[in-house]
């Protein structure tokens, strides 16, 4: 709908707009997260194993990350990010831990996976609002740099370390089971 009005002799056209609400119900399968979601990124630190990067970026996307990063490597597409995770939601690139440290967003909590001493179990894990998960590579595991710039180690069960993929996604569903996301979102059907 337009109208025309005029103002010191000028005259001016209008555009009215009418909004409609688009509900769940609109879309039965789309994922509706709450207001309190937070946002959170995961990445890798020194992968040796470029496939277990794209199976995290699928999860990643899949699972709601914000961003997905990796450190002092590059990602190509891999077979096993089937959806080209990277066209959907931000990678980033960083030379070296300290590049990487420098760009974490505001107020988020750097969380590391690793099997270190101080290390709390994932089953006591509370998970913050804002948080960025780092793996560490699959023969290394993350560096002391890294593990002393984490505002918290998280340990996944197991006197080994699993696949760095694997572990990824453990995390990622997690943080989705203990914010309740998953229930909510079936709610919103």
């Amino acid at each position: 709908n337009f109208f025309f009005e005029t103002i010191n002799g000028h005259l001016l056209s209008h555009c009215l707009f009418i909004f409609t609400k688009i509900t769940m119900k609109d879309y039965p399968n789309a994922i509706d997260y709450p207001k309190t979601k937070g946002f959170f990124g995961i990445g890798i630190e020194t992968a040796m194993q470029t496939q277990n990067m794209g199976t995290i970026w699928r999860s990643a996307q899949i699972m709601g990350a914000d961003f997905i990063f990796v450190i002092g490597g590059q990602y190509k597409r891999m077979k096993t990010d089937t959806i080209a995770s990277y066209r959907h939601i931000p990678l980033f690139y960083f030379e070296t831990f300290e590049d990487f440290y420098k760009s974490l967003p505001m107020e988020s909590k750097l969380i590391g996976i690793e099997l270190a001493e101080n290390s709390i179990p994932i089953s006591d894990f509370k998970h913050p609002n804002q948080a960025v998960y780092l793996l560490g590579s699959e023969l290394k595991g993350l560096s002391e740099d890294a593990k002393n710039h984490c505002d918290q180690i998280v340990q996944l069960p197991g006197k080994l370390s699993l696949n760095v993929s694997v572990a990824g996604s453990i995390v990622m569903y997690d943080r989705l089971m203990k914010q309740d996301i998953l229930s909510k979102m079936k709610q919103n059907v």
